[in-house]
């Protein structure tokens, strides 16, 4: 799944776009994270947020690979 999201976005994750923001890609998915989090709080984990409990399982794994990348 985390591959198969990672490429349908065009490898956003670790290699962010940075049009709008500067940011790096441990940055931008601690941004990401913390939305994900976010969304869990104020809905709780219901069928329509479960898709944010994998989204964020997967941000996590991204965030290793991309601190890895950095030297972090």
């Amino acid at each position: 799944m985390l591959v198969e999201k990672n490429t349908a976005y065009g490898d956003s994750a670790l290699n962010p776009l940075r049009l709008f923001s500067r940011a790096d890609a441990v940055e931008s998915l601690c941004v990401r994270i913390d939305d994900k989090i976010n969304r869990i709080k104020n809905r709780g984990i219901t069928p329509d947020t479960e898709d944010s409990v994998a989204d964020l399982i997967g941000y996590l794994v991204l965030l290793q690979v991309a601190r890895k990348r950095k030297g972090a």
